[in-house]
């Protein structure tokens, strides 16, 4: 039981640092989110989008490359 406590505390513990690091990222410039969507248009021709449309499937892939790259995610795609 102790386990199950530890386990979840530290799981908690673990998302709020992540929310809470997520607003201190920076933004990434509009250049760097316009080669996320390239890349993320080619994965979608090449692998599909697992039953997205395509401008959810891309802000999705978008997102994650954000993240890995440290950057806060977007809300929309750029027009």
């Amino acid at each position: 039981m102790k386990m199950i406590t530890l386990v979840s505390g530290a799981l908690f513990a673990g998302l709020l640092s992540f929310a809470v690091s997520a607003e201190d990222r920076p933004e990434a410039d509009i250049e760097l989110i316009q080669e996320f969507v390239e890349y993320c248009t080619e994965v979608a021709e090449d692998d599909g989008t697992d039953d997205l449309s395509l401008s959810e499937f891309l802000l999705v892939c978008v997102n994650q490359e954000l993240e890995s790259e440290g950057y806060k995610p977007i809300k929309k795609l750029p027009e």
